[in-house]
């Protein structure tokens, strides 16, 4: 078939996620390399979104497709209730990379379900109902991730599930509070954090869940302490710090796990994405010691078809093993630092960009009618005027993939990028601000 006979066959059959149907226009992909897509007309796209934060390592990698094929000659499936080797091994080195109190893997399909079974885990070993999770958060659309999630995307399943509490991220940039330090906002969201537990009954509350580093929603990085100050009131009322990687981690901050630049060690972690960088789908929740001793007598009533499926363990299996051999951690901590500097000449060059946040290569742009009031270019949870539509437009006029939320434009490429690249991209991205600016200065938005 040819593209566009592709790209009319989609539309017809296929129900495009987050989107009105009716002017949707797919570009129909031939192949992939590198950080680089291309059309059958031979036009080649950049993903600097890493297609949903999770082509860590691009595309064509050598090691994870080999090891896909050779699981193949084995077999292409067993269930859990079945040993198999991958399974084993990818669990050993998950475990491996975390910290000393961690002890064991329950494998799920994506980061959705491992975020459920998160919860699932927390009820049943605390005994306990209560959730709290944050306001600007994305754990997943199904039922139970969806109920965690703080943002519009939650709106369809309500009314919710009983027992599901939100509280506000430390989101410094929109909330404009004077504070001198970093610390003094910690000391401020820690003591609201801590109020609204008591308000709530801390002895029915099994879990505090979190995006490490908060994605979509803004790439909000937790002030100094922050982290830290979670983990001491968690252990104070004998609640579950759970940090959601699904995103964060596998190397994306410049560390293995994002919560490893906080000093802080979870009772839970729920990975997906990056394990296996979306070659064969895959996701999982890592807990404990206690947690995993408590299950060895009790029945962990989890469980799904595939989780653990053999091709994706084995292709996890050669994606972490890359990411260790590869240093990609420690690439992407010098890249990192490159992209930190370009974007905060884009922040000074700007009047549409009101901040810019950067860790490793998990980054956005904020864009906004006014430096001063900081005013949002888009309203949060609308844009009536298609706003971040036509702007997200005009980088694809110039190759540039990416997709926005709110008011922020992501900025989240593969990891295996270079300076070079980088740099040539976010030059894009600089003149399609020049043309943001004149929308704000002729009213258009």
């Amino acid at each position: 078939m040819k593209g566009q006979e592709i790209r009319d066959k989609q539309k017809k059959y296929v129900l495009q996620s987050w989107n009105k149907q009716r002017n949707l226009n797919p570009i129909p992909i031939e192949k992939a390399d590198n950080i680089y897509l291309y059309d059958y007309d031979g036009n080649r796209y950049t993903d600097m979104s890493s297609l949903h934060v999770n082509m860590n390592l691009g595309y064509g990698n050598k090691e994870i497709n080999d090891a896909i094929r050779a699981k193949l000659d084995q077999y292409a499936f067993i269930s859990e209730a079945y040993a198999d080797k991958d399974r084993a091994e990818l669990a050993e080195l998950i475990v491996s990379l975390m910290p000393d109190n961690m002890a064991k893997v329950f494998f799920t399909n994506a980061g959705a379900d491992a975020n459920e079974n998160a919860v699932k885990i927390a009820r049943m070993f605390t005994g306990k109902n209560k959730i709290f999770s944050r306001y600007r958060s994305y754990h997943g659309s199904t039922f139970g991730a969806g109920n965690l999630t703080g943002e519009p995307r939650r709106y369809t399943l309500e009314p919710g599930i009983p027992g599901f509490v939100k509280f506000m991220d430390p989101y410094m940039y929109r909330d404009n509070l004077p504070f001198e330090t970093e610390e003094e906002c910690t000391e401020f969201y820690l003591k609201k954090l801590e109020e609204q537990i008591n308000y709530e009954n801390p002895d029915n509350i099994a879990a505090i869940v979190m995006e490490t580093v908060t994605g979509t929603n803004g790439i909000i990085i937790p002030p100094k302490g922050y982290l830290p100050g979670v983990r001491k009131i968690c252990d104070k009322y004998g609640i579950l710090m759970v940090c959601d990687e699904v995103m964060a981690g596998w190397c994306r901050t410049g560390k293995m796990f994002a919560f490893q630049n906080f000093d802080v060690k979870p009772d839970i972690v729920t990975f997906a994405k990056g394990v296996t960088c979306g070659y064969v789908q895959l996701g999982g929740v890592c807990v404990s010691k206690d947690i995993a001793d408590y299950f060895d007598d009790h029945v962990l009533s989890c469980g799904l078809t595939y989780n653990g499926h053999p091709l994706a363990c084995a292709a996890g299996v050669a994606c972490v093993k890359y990411y260790v051999e590869h240093d990609i951690a420690g690439h992407v901590s010098e890249v990192g630092e490159v992209l930190g500097e370009l974007l905060e000449d884009i922040k000074a060059t700007h009047p549409s960009v009101g901040d810019v946040r950067y860790i490793g290569l998990f980054s956005c742009v904020e864009l906004v009618k006014d430096k001063k009031t900081r005013e949002a270019l888009v309203p949060y949870g609308r844009d009536p005027k298609g706003v971040m539509p036509k702007i997200l437009g005009m980088l694809k006029e110039k190759k540039f993939m990416t997709f926005s939320h709110e008011n922020i434009i992501l900025i989240a490429p593969p990891l295996i990028i270079t300076a070079d690249q980088l740099k040539e991209e976010l030059a894009k991205l600089d003149e399609v601000l020049y043309d943001v600016d004149k929308m704000i200065e002729g009213d258009e938005v």
